[in-house]
């Protein structure tokens, strides 16, 4: 049975994400002191389909930048929502993902 308070945390860093940027599943684990639960957090991002408010799970892709996450969205529907954020995606991957990455660790930081 899913942890649901650790998915409500991940959901609540992943709604942080501002459009045109994307993180990682670890980004998010190790904001989340739980370092090595990147697929957990993986897991939180599958299971979000009907979360109030709305996550933009489209944002959070792997920790190269690879949209490892691309076929629960179905076809390119996950690429096509970064791309209408500004986010270039080229064989699945985020171009300049280094400039577009957003370090929950940073920019929550207190």
């Amino acid at each position: 049975m899913p942890d649901y308070n650790f998915y409500d945390n991940v959901y609540d860093v992943a709604r942080q994400i501002p459009s045109g940027r994307v993180t990682s599943y670890g980004a998010i684990a190790s904001y989340l002191g739980t370092k090595g639960s990147s697929r957990m957090v993986g897991y939180a991002m599958q299971a979000c389909g009907n979360a109030k408010p709305p996550v933009p799970a489209h944002r959070v892709v792997n920790r190269q930048g690879l949209l490892t996450a691309k076929f629960h969205f179905g076809g390119d529907t996950m690429q096509r929502l970064l791309e209408a954020e500004g986010i270039k995606v080229k064989d699945d991957q985020v171009q300049d993902f280094k400039t577009v990455f957003w370090d929950p660790n940073i920019e929550l930081a207190l």
